[in-house]
């Protein structure tokens, strides 16, 4: 008897950033109650799961990825019971909700973290967490040299009971954001309480974020080269990917193990094929996002050895590669391809490829839209830590968390009654689900069609490719079943290889695949 393989095997995500995907309540915020309100929307699009982004009780130091309570939703999206409305309709519709967890680091108005602050130096309050003396005369250096991802020093100084300087926490984010302390059993043990608090509501899996940073190397020794970037492939970085993570995720996958249905999905940035399949062996992550074609430039030798890269990380331990384009952290697909007509062009043209291989797709709200960056963003306007920790040099990443067009000629489209929280550009009045939907060759036309196809078609089936032979400037791809993936990333049309045309991001030229184009034949 063949064994059904697991929903998240091949799932097409739908990545929600919730302040910025539609308000219910007039305060310019995205929230549950404006997700719930969009569901017929989602299901239209296709899409077998969402991925929520951090709605838990927070601050909003860092978009809510400053945790002061992981076992609450936040009142700013609706509370608990927004929650439970949105997961049981979801359901009703048959999608799936995954959500974000943040076990690397808590806010610092989470219970504990108000504890330490209160507690003496040594205590088992602050050994939850990475309080050390600092260096130098009476303590006034930082305890190494690690700089903040959002820039600064990664430690900060607090003040003791007796109003005298005193330790320093470890914090690779935001000061708002102490990292934990995973070799205190307290932190495991709390974080399972966590997955088994929303699992047993129904949620059918999560976002780990920052997967491969829960471990800290002993004795937190200096960096060799101190340099930082948002989140990059670098294996020599002692902050991240440390052995002792594996055992982390070993002991979640424990507790997931308990709930067959459930996914644990963890955000990964490893360079090395060897150590990225090692997050995804059997006993620890279902799957880890790899994001070799977010970070790939449209060309077909470039876009050809990401995808070899992605399917050789996860062959060795046989595990499901994943795919995604965009996310809330990096720049829009649009953008990154050349902005304009050709970036959409691009973009789309993209977007077949990675619905064309085996796996599991992650597609970032508003993707399906066209949409582009917006890098022109008042600075009054901007809200991302980045922004003030890089001392106004780096804008953050508020360009792509711009709130999506629903419908109407004139911002803010639907998304709110009130003011939204971040501008939306009046030329989005043509990028607007409304006029898409009206619309048979728009870009949300286009998704619907793929991810439909996608999931009907048999010839979609297998999980491995076989390159086929292209011209100079693309590329091509069959599937086991029968499905062949044609990207032209040259100046020219190409011709295309036998069989049936399936779908193609823009018009054949001449029974020809046009430039930045990409087509399916069966």
């Amino acid at each position: 008897m063949t064994q059904t393989p697991p929903w998240w095997q091949s799932a097409v995500f739908y990545q929600i950033y919730p302040r910025s995907f539609a308000d219910s309540d007039a305060d310019g915020i995205g929230d549950l109650g404006g997700v719930r309100d969009k569901m017929g929307y989602l299901e239209l699009l296709g899409v077998d799961a969402l991925w929520l982004c951090p709605v838990m009780r927070s601050p909003q130091a860092d978009g809510g990825y400053d945790v002061a309570d992981p076992r609450d939703i936040d009142a700013l999206f609706g509370g608990l019971a927004a929650m439970d409305a949105l997961v049981a309709e979801a359901h009703e519709r048959d999608i799936k909700v995954t959500m974000d967890l943040v076990p690397n680091h808590t806010s610092v108005e989470h219970p504990w973290f108000v504890a330490a602050l209160n507690a003496a130096p040594g205590s088992p309050e602050r050994a939850r967490y990475y309080f050390r003396d600092g260096r130098g005369a009476n303590g006034v250096e930082p305890p190494n040299n690690w700089p903040s991802i959002f820039g600064g020093p990664a430690w900060t100084r607090v003040t003791e009971a007796d109003g005298t300087p005193g330790q320093w926490y470890l914090h690779i984010f935001a000061p708002e954001q102490p990292d934990l302390n995973w070799t205190n059993p307290e932190v495991g043990a709390d974080f399972e309480k966590t997955l088994r608090f929303w699992l047993d509501r129904g949620i059918d899996g999560f976002r780990i974020d920052v997967a491969h940073g829960m471990a800290k190397p002993d004795g937190l020794p200096d960096m060799a080269s101190v340099e930082t970037k948002m989140l990059v492939h670098d294996d020599d970085d002692p902050r991240f990917n440390n052995p002792g993570v594996h055992e982390i995720h070993r002991k979640l996958r424990r507790v997931f193990d308990d709930y067959p249905h459930a996914v644990s999905i963890g955000e990964v940035w490893v360079d090395d094929n060897a150590r990225f399949g090692e997050y995804v062996r059997p006993d620890e992550l279902h799957l880890a996002f790899n994001f070799r074609l977010a970070e790939t430039p449209f060309e077909a030798e470039a876009v050809r050895s990401a995808i070899d890269n992605s399917l050789d990380a996860v062959a060795n331990v046989g595990a499901p590669p994943t795919w995604t384009l965009s996310n809330h952290d990096i720049e829009r697909e649009v953008t990154r391809y050349g902005g304009g007509k050709v970036g959409v062009a691009r973009a789309r043209a993209m977007m077949m490829v990675e619905l064309a291989l085996p796996g599991a797709v992650f597609i970032y709200n508003g993707a399906e839209l066209g949409l582009p960056n917006v890098d022109d963003l008042p600075e009054s306007a901007l809200r991302d830590p980045v922004w003030e920790r890089s001392g106004h040099t780096e804008r953050g990443r508020d360009g792509c968390r711009v709130p999506l067009p629903w419908e109407g000629k004139t911002p803010p489209f639907g998304f709110t009654t009130g003011e939204p929280w971040l501008p939306i550009p009046a030329e989005w009045a043509d990028r607007t689900v409304e006029a898409q939907l009206e619309t048979l060759h728009s870009t949300l036309s286009l998704y619907r069609l793929a991810i439909d196809l996608r999931a009907r078609r048999h010839e979609f089936s297998g999980d491995h490719i076989e390159w086929y032979g292209s011209p100079t400037g693309a590329l091509a791809f069959r599937r086991p079943g029968g499905l062949i993936c044609v990207l032209n990333t040259a100046d020219e049309p190409i011709h295309l290889p036998p069989g049936n045309l399936l779908l193609a991001s823009a018009p054949l030229v001449d029974d020809r695949l046009p430039a930045d184009a990409a087509a399916w034949l069966v």
